[in-house]
């Protein structure tokens, strides 16, 4: 049986839980702590723009297709993504990436998740963005919510920063995800058994199995019959005006 729980319920759980930086806070980001997907808004922007031509466009689309229908690995996806990006400036796109949050992604950030990021923040401990993301759209939403920590994807540059068309391995998602948050938790004395991973996707619940407070937020199928499962608590919000 899945047990909702109201957010002022998970704000009064925080108030009243142990202090201090060995308690780790992580959280995803698309879906978790913003409505949608943050990479959208630079697709969109290079398709207004006219720099994305009708092949990169089209071939975007068919990697998602077969990515959502589970015949193409998120390895390649993002991979394949990158590459239409290849001889771009990492610097510049950094800055549009900004420009992009403020123009279409701060207005999508969950009000009760960021209580959520500040409740933690509040009781020492230390919190991590946690994603598949890549940094151009991660970092943005990191700094307005005054994250620090991120553990997500990063372009391959060269000598004069500019993209190569490649992902840094090892590439963020799943399983590597748990195992880039384990890796985190003991370079930093984190207990993983004191903290919390805020996630939404089913490619979540390998970490979110391995935290003591597993904290499913809208959560898809799996992860959702993995909370029903586990006795997880789930958390369901939404962005004021829209449907959650």
């Amino acid at each position: 049986m899945t047990m909702i729980v109201e957010p002022s319920g998970r704000i009064a759980e925080i108030a009243a839980s142990p202090p201090g930086p060995e308690v780790g806070a992580f959280f995803d980001l698309d879906g978790t702590l913003v409505s949608g997907f943050t990479a959208t808004a630079h697709a969109g922007d290079r398709i207004r723009r006219r720099q994305a031509r009708i092949g990169e466009i089209l071939g975007v689309l068919e990697a998602s297709i077969r990515y959502r229908l589970g015949r193409m690995q998120f390895e390649r996806l993002i991979v394949r993504a990158a590459g239409y990006l290849k001889g771009e400036s990492l610097c510049e796109l950094d800055e549009l990436g900004e420009q992009l949050f403020v123009r279409h992604i701060a207005s999508r950030v969950y009000p009760h998740m960021r209580e959520i990021v500040t409740a933690h923040q509040q009781r020492g401990h230390t919190v991590a963005l946690c994603s598949s993301a890549l940094t151009i759209h991660a970092e943005p939403v990191a700094r307005a919510l005054g994250i620090t920590r991120l553990l997500c994807n990063h372009f391959e540059v060269d000598e004069q920063g500019r993209l190569t068309g490649d992902i840094v391995r090892p590439i963020i998602w799943g399983v590597r995800e748990a195992d880039a948050a384990q890796r985190f938790c003991g370079d930093n004395g984190i207990e993983l058994a004191d903290s919390y991973f805020y996630a939404d996707g089913d490619e979540d619940v390998a970490l979110m199995s391995m935290v003591g407070n597993p904290r499913p937020v809208n959560p898809r199928s799996r992860l959702a019959a993995a909370a029903a499962s586990n006795g997880w608590p789930v958390l369901r919000v939404a962005v004021p005006g829209r449907r959650g």
